[in-house]
C-alpha cells in the first residue's frame, strides 16, 4: 500500500461506482498542477490500473508517440520496446491489442495524464481517442478510462463540451479542489506533523491547500519556518513554481498572468471592466475566455453582490500561493532566510493576513453555516459595497449570509493572534455598515451582526448587545 488518501470522500465514492458499473465509463478528472490528481487515480486504483500514459509538455508528435510507445512497454512488462506507432490512430490500435489480453472479469482501469499535452497541433490525437473510444474502448463493459488533465479549461471546452466523436461521451467529472483546513490539518498528521490550528491557517494563508505545497513541511518546522524556506531560501520550492504554474496550463499565459496581477493588486476584488482597463485588453471574446480559464482551472473566483446580477460580478484571487507569492516574493529586493520572521512583523503582514483570512472564510461558507446552527437554513453567500455619491457615508460588507428564515449574517472577519477587541471606533464602523445596508437595500430581514476570528472576541461593552453570533478558527476546521 503506498501513501494513504486524505478526505476526497465524494470523489472516492464516484470512483468506486465506476468500478462497480456494468459499462465502458469515461472520467474526466479537472483539477490545478499539483492537487493530487494524479495520486487519487493511482491510490484508488492500484489493483485495477493495467496502462498509464501522461503527455510531455511542449513536445511534438514524435516525442508524444515515442512516450505512448514506452508507456505500452512499461505496461506490458516486455525487455523490448513495441515498435512505435506512425500515428495516434495506430497507437489506439497497439493499446487494444494490449487490452484485449488484460480484459477478463474483472475491471480495468487506464490512465491518461496530462491529457491536453497529447493534443498537439495538427496531430489527429483527439480524433482518434473518440474514434477509439467509440468503436472499441466503450463496447468493453470492464473497461474503465480516466482521463486527467490541470488545463481544466482545455478539458472544458475539447472534451466535455466536444462537438465531435467525444460528444455526451464523458459519464463522470471530478473537479478536484485544494484540501479544506480539515483536510490540510489531517494530511498534515498523516505525515507524522502536528501544528496548532493558528500554524496550520497560518500556512494556509501563504500555500492553501496544495497537497504537493503541504508536502515540503517537515517535523519540527513552524510555519514561519516553513514559509521562510519555501519561498525566501535559494532553491525555495515556491520561489520558482509561479512562472512554471501558469505556463504549464495556459497558452499565452502571460495575459493570464497579467489579470492575476492586477487582482493582486486589489485584494478587495475588481469589476471585470476595471481587469480589462488596468491590463489594457480590449472587451471580447478571448478576454472573456481568459476569465473563464482562470476560473475554471480555481486562480480567481466571481462573487456576485447581494441582490445584484453577474453583469455586476466582482473577481477576487482565490489562490492564496499567487496572492502571496505577488504581494511578498515577486521582485522582492530582500531574500533569504530568515526574511519572513521579519516581513511577519510589518504592516505589509498585517494588510495581507487580513485579507488571506477572509479568503479563507470565503471558501469555508458550509463551516460557518455549521456553527451557526444554520446547516439546513437555504442561504446566499454574498458580498455588498455602497460607495457615496455626495461624500456621505459608504460601506463595505466582504461576506453577509442571506437567509431564508428572514434573516442576515452580517459577517466581519478579522485575523488576530489573540482575542479579537471591539474598540470604539471599530464599534461606530459596525453601526454605520448595518444602518446604511438597511437604508440602502430597504430589506426586512433582521440582521445579526456575526463575527468571524481566529481566538474569538472579547465580551466588553461594545460587543454586547452589538454582536449576535461568533463563529472562531476552530469552527472553520470542522
Amino acid at each position: 500500500m503506498g501513501e494513504a488518501i486524505i478526505g476526497r470522500d465524494a470523489e472516492k465514492k464516484i470512483l468506486k461506482d465506476m468500478l462497480g458499473s456494468k459499462e465502458a465509463e469515461l472520467i474526466a478528472i479537472l483539477g490545478r498542477r499539483r492537487v493530487g490528481k494524479t495520486f487519487l487515480v493511482r491510490g484508488y486504483y492500484q489493483q485495477q490500473l493495467v496502462f498509464e500514459c501522461t503527455g510531455l509538455h511542449e513536445a511534438g508528435l514524435a516525442e508524444q508517440l515515442l512516450n505512448f510507445s514506452k508507456a505500452l512497454q512499461q505496461a506490458m512488462q516486455s525487455a523490448i520496446p513495441p515498435a512505435t506507432p506512425d500515428s495516434w490512430m495506430q497507437a489506439f490500435t497497439f493499446l487494444s491489442d494490449f487490452l484485449q489480453t488484460k480484459i477478463k472479469a474483472q475491471p480495468v482501469v487506464v490512465l491518461f495524464d496530462e491529457f491536453p499535452w497529447m493534443h498537439t497541433p495538427k496531430s489527429g490525437f483527439l480524433m482518434a481517442f473518440g474514434h477509439w473510444w467509440n468503436t472499441w474502448a466503450s463496447r468493453q463493459p470492464q473497461l474503465k478510462v480516466v482521463i486527467c488533465g490541470s488545463a481544466a479549461s482545455w478539458m472544458v471546452e475539447n472534451v466535455l463540451h466536444n462537438r465531435g466523436g467525444l460528444h455526451n461521451r464523458v459519464s463522470r467529472i471530478i473537479r478536484l479542489l485544494p484540501f479544506s483546513l480539515r483536510e490540510s490539518e489531517a494530511y498534515l498528521a498523516s505525515r507524522g506533523i502536528r501544528l496548532d490550528r493558528y500554524q496550520v491557517l497560518q500556512l494556509y494563508m501563504a500555500i492553501g491547500g496544495i497537497p504537493q505545497y503541504l508536502k515540503q513541511v517537515d517535523k519540527g518546522e513552524s510555519a514561519t519556518q516553513v514559509i521562510d524556506k519555501l519561498f525566501f531560501e535559494r532553491n525555495g520550492m515556491l520561489k520558482t513554481e509561479f512562472s512554471v504554474l501558469y505556463r504549464s496550463l495556459f497558452n499565452n499565459a502571460s495575459y493570464h498572468e497579467s489579470i492575476v496581477r492586477q487582482l493582486a493588486k486589489k485584494p478587495g476584488g475588481m469589476s471585470r471592466t476595471e481587469v480589462i482597463t488596468a491590463c489594457g485588453f480590449t472587451t471580447g471574446g478571448t478576454t472573456t475566455r481568459l476569465f473563464e480559464e482562470l476560473e475554471q482551472s480555481g486562480f480567481i473566483a466571481q462573487y456576485i453582490p447581494f441582490e445584484k446580477t453577474s453583469r455586476d460580478a466582482v473577481y477576487k484571487l482565490s489562490d492564496e500561493y499567487s496572492l502571496f507569492y505577488l504581494k511578498f516574493v515577486d521582485r522582492a529586493r530582500a531574500m533569504g532566510s530568515g526574511t519572513w520572521h521579519k516581513m511577519a512583523a510589518g504592516q505589509s503582514y498585517n494588510s495581507w493576513s487580513g485579507y488571506a483570512f477572509e479568503a479563507i472564510c470565503q471558501k469555508h461558507v458550509p463551516q460557518i453555516k455549521e456553527a451557526l446552527g444554520i446547516r439546513s437554513v437555504y442561504t446566499e453567500a454574498s458580498g455588498w459595497r455602497y460607495i457615496s455619491k455626495q461624500g456621505g457615508a459608504g460601506a463595505q460588507i466582504d461576506l453577509l449570509l442571506d437567509r431564508q428564515d428572514h434573516c442576515i449574517n452580517i459577517c466581519e472577519m478579522k485575523f488576530s493572534d489573540k482575542a479579537f477587541v471591539i474598540d470604539k471606533k471599530y464599534a461606530a464602523e459596525l453601526d454605520n455598515k448595518v444602518s446604511v445596508f438597511k437604508e440602502r437595500t430597504k430589506t426586512k430581514k433582521t440582521i445579526f451582526p456575526t463575527m468571524i476570528t481566529t481566538y474569538g472576541t472579547m465580551q466588553n461593552r461594545y460587543y454586547t448587545g452589538r454582536i449576535v453570533s461568533e463563529v472562531t478558527m476552530q469552527d472553520l476546521f470542522g
